[in-house]
C-alpha cells in the first residue's frame, strides 16, 4: 500500500541519487576497508534511513510493507553493506519491538533506533540451532540479584550481522528449561553495555564485506523482566515469526536491487564488447540470457510486490513470504551466474569486470540467511498440504 504516491517517488528518487552518486562510488573502498565510512553512515542517518519501516510516532518514517519492499530494491542496488548497515533497524533489529514490544520498550529504543545513533542486531542462530530454531541452547534462569527478580542467561549465538556494531542485542533464550518446544522461549532487549555481553572478532566471509558478523556471548548476563519483549515470558519464538515474516519480504526485495544492478551491468557490456567483429549483443544466446534474467526480475518484484501489499491489508502472508524469499534470492543467484558468463573473465576478475565479482560473492547468502532455500521449500509444502 502506497500512502501518498508523491512522497513516496520522491524518496526513491533520494535513494537512486544516494545509491547513484555516493554509494556506489564508494563501494571499492568499502570492500578495501571492510567498513562503511562513518561520513557516509552519517549520511544514511540524516536521510532517515535507519527509520524507515519504524512508526512515525517514535521518529521513524512509517512506511508500509510495499513503500519498504521499493525503498530495498532501490538501496540494495549498491553493495551489500549499506543496506546492512540501516537494514536491521529498518528490519530484524527493531521489529521484535515493533510487533510485541511494550509502551515503555518502544518509547525507549524505537526513537534511538530510528535516528541510527543506536544499532540493532537479533541474536537468535546458535552453533547449533540454525534451521532448527527452536533447538536453541542459550538459558534464561530465574534468580535473585541485589535482592530482586532477575534471569540470568548463558548462551552463544553465532552468525550475528552488525554483532560487532550493535549496541541492542534482541537475544533469543529459554526461560523454560522443562519445556522444549518453542513455548518454552522468550527474547530479551539487552543493551551492549551490560556485564557479561561481548561479541566474538568478525568473521572472514566470501563476500559482503563491510557487513561485521560474529558471534555473541552471554556470560550470566543479568536481565529484568521489564526487558524481556513485551514483558511475557514464552512468547520469544512467536515474535521471532512475527519478525522473520516481515523480514523474508524484506529480503526478498533486497535480492532484487542486486539482480537489476547486473543486468544494468551486463547491458552495457554487451554493447561495447566485440567479438568476431561485432557486439555481443548481437549473439542470440547472449540475447536469452539477457531476456530470460529480465523475465526472473519481473517475476520476482511482481511476486514481492502482491505479498506485500496483502500484508498491509491484513492477511496472513506467512507461505507467500517464504515463497517470495525462496524464489527472489535463487532469482538473483540464477542472474548473478548469467551475468558473470555474459562478462567471461571479466567477471571473474575483481580488477577488470567492475562490481560483477563483487556482487556474484556477495548474492550468494541470500539462500542461506532468514531460512535457507530448503527449509522454506518444506515450509512451503507443509502449509499448502494442510
Amino acid at each position: 500500500m502506497i500512502q501518498d504516491s508523491a512522497l513516496n517517488e520522491k524518496r526513491l528518487d533520494d535513494i537512486r541519487q544516494f545509491v547513484r552518486d555516493i554509494a556506489i562510488p564508494a563501494e571499492a573502498q568499502v570492500v578495501k576497508d571492510n567498513e562503511i565510512p562513518a561520513p557516509l553512515v552519517q549520511i544514511m542517518r540524516e536521510r532517515g534511513y535507519f527509520g524507515w519501516s519504524i512508526p512515525r510516532e517514535y521518529g521513524g518514517a512509517g512506511m508500509t510493507t510495499e513503500e519498504l519492499a521499493l525503498a530495498n530494491m532501490e538501496l540494495s542496488k549498491a553493495a551489500t553493506a549499506f543496506r546492512a548497515r540501516a537494514g536491521t533497524n529498518t528490519g530484524i533489529g527493531a521489529e521484535s519491538i515493533i510487533q510485541d514490544g511494550t509502551l515503555e520498550q518502544k518509547q525507549e529504543w524505537l526513537p534511538k533506533l530510528a535516528s541510527g545513533e543506536v544499532t540493532g542486531c537479533l541474536a537468535l542462530t546458535e552453533p547449533d540451532a540454525g534451521s532448527d530454531a527452536t533447538a536453541l541452547k542459550a538459558s534464561a534462569l530465574p534468580v535473585i540479584a541485589n535482592g530482586t527478580q532477575q534471569w540470568r542467561i548463558n548462551g552463544t549465538k553465532r552468525y550475528i550481522t552488525n554483532a560487532p556494531i550493535a549496541e541492542l542485542f534482541t537475544v533469543f533464550a529459554r526461560t523454560d528449561q522443562d519445556d522444549l518446544s518453542h513455548r518454552g522461549i522468550s527474547a530479551f532487549l539487552i543493551p551492549r553495555q551490560t556485564p557479561g555481553l561481548s561479541t566474538g572478532p568478525e568473521h572472514r566471509k566470501m563476500g559482503q564485506s563491510g557487513s561485521p558478523v560474529s558471534e555473541v556471548y552471554l556470560e550470566d548476563v543479568l536481565a529484568s523482566s521489564d526487558q524481556i519483549v513485551g514483558g511475557v515470558p514464552g512468547k520469544g519464538f512467536a515474535t521471532a515469526m512475527k519478525t522473520l515474516n516481515k523480514q523474508r519480504i524484506n529480503l526478498a526485495a533486497l535480492c532484487i536491487g542486486p539482480a537489476m544492478r547486473l543486468l544494468d551491468e551486463a547491458l552495457v557490456h554487451v554493447k561495447k564488447r566485440e567479438q568476431f567483429g561485432k557486439p555481443i549483443a548481437e549473439f542470440q544466446l547472449v540475447q536469452a540470457m539477457l531476456a530470460e534474467s529480465q523475465v526472473e526480475i519481473s517475476a520476482a518484484r511482481s511476486l514481492v510486490l502482491e505479498t506485500a501489499r496483502a500484508r498491509d491489508n491484513g492477511e496472513d502472508v506467512t507461505t507467500q513470504a517464504s515463497i517470495c524469499k525462496y524464489y527472489a534470492s535463487e532469482m538473483c543467484g540464477r542472474v548473478a551466474d548469467c551475468v558473470v558468463q555474459i562478462f567471461g573473465g571479466a567477471g571473474y576478475c575483481a580488477d577488470i569486470g567492475g562490481p560483477i565479482e563483487m556482487l556474484y560473492r556477495d548474492v550468494r547468502l541470500f539462500r542461506l540467511y532468514e531460512g535457507t532455500s530448503q527449509i522454506h521449500l518444506l515450509n512451503i509444502a507443509k502449509r499448502i498440504m494442510k
